[in-house]
């Protein structure tokens, strides 16, 4: 499950999510000639502890923010759902917007959250991130490739049904997986620096990224130096 697929899907709840959890993986596959899409579940536009901007400019700014950051990893088509910041559930809407872009897209390889609280760090479980790991997984099994799930898909829109036949959990309490990101780490760190309304010092966080990357990879076993991305890698099909 290393190889890289042809096409990819990376489901993310907000901007910059994809960035921290799976950039540098995301950088290797599309220098492999994997096509990637990157589908925000919100626009961000509850991010930041500042209120000097409305909803929509923030919104506005953090898309800008993150089609930047995906062109520094090769990924051009970026997508938003437009779901509220803050506010995500695993409905079905959102289990049919999802099973829509898979449809779309059609992708061999999915890249979504963990769905689980993580009680030992509760910074990473956020209740989008949580929300929007359920709504996907649910999206790829059974929706996306169930004809009579979500009709109006085939019946209106002409999306015939698609099977995804793995999907990488980002972190996840049972890591199977670990990327190695060593060569393309630094387009890691360029695609979070786009993230200039949220992260205000990038020279200070990438030695932190740099550490627990290193961690990742020796828990791994690979050699000192190496940094890898941690994925729990499912068999959906």
């Amino acid at each position: 499950m290393t190889d890289v697929p042809e096409r990819a899907l990376v489901v993310m709840a907000h901007p910059d999510d994809a960035d921290f959890s799976c950039a540098g993986t995301v950088a290797l596959w599309t220098e492999g000639g994997a096509e990637v899409t990157y589908l925000m579940v919100t626009d961000g536009d509850a991010g930041g502890d500042e209120l000097t901007m409305d909803s929509s400019e923030i919104a506005a700014m953090r898309q800008e923010e993150q089609r930047k950051a995906a062109a520094e990893v090769g990924v051009e088509d970026v997508r938003f759902l437009g779901h509220p910041d803050g506010r995500v559930l695993a409905s079905l809407e959102l289990r049919r917007d999802i099973s829509r872009v898979i449809r779309q897209v059609r992708p061999q390889r999915m890249v979504i959250p963990n769905p689980e609280r993580d009680w030992d760090s509760i910074a990473a479980s956020h209740p989008d991130h949580m929300a929007t790991g359920e709504a996907a997984m649910n999206a790829v099994y059974p929706d996306a490739r169930n004809p009579h799930a979500h009709r109006e898909l085939l019946a209106e829109e002409g999306l015939k049904p698609w099977t995804v036949p793995e999907v990488w959990i980002a972190g996840g309490p049972k890591p199977n997986h670990r990327s190695d990101i060593t060569t393309s780490f630094e387009r890691k760190v360029a695609a979070l620096a786009a993230h200039k309304s949220q992260i205000g010092d990038i020279a200070g966080l990438e030695p932190m990224l740099r550490q627990w990357m290193a961690a990742n990879a020796a828990e791994a076993g690979m050699p000192e130096g190496r940094l890898a991305e941690v994925f729990h890698t499912v068999r959906t099909a």
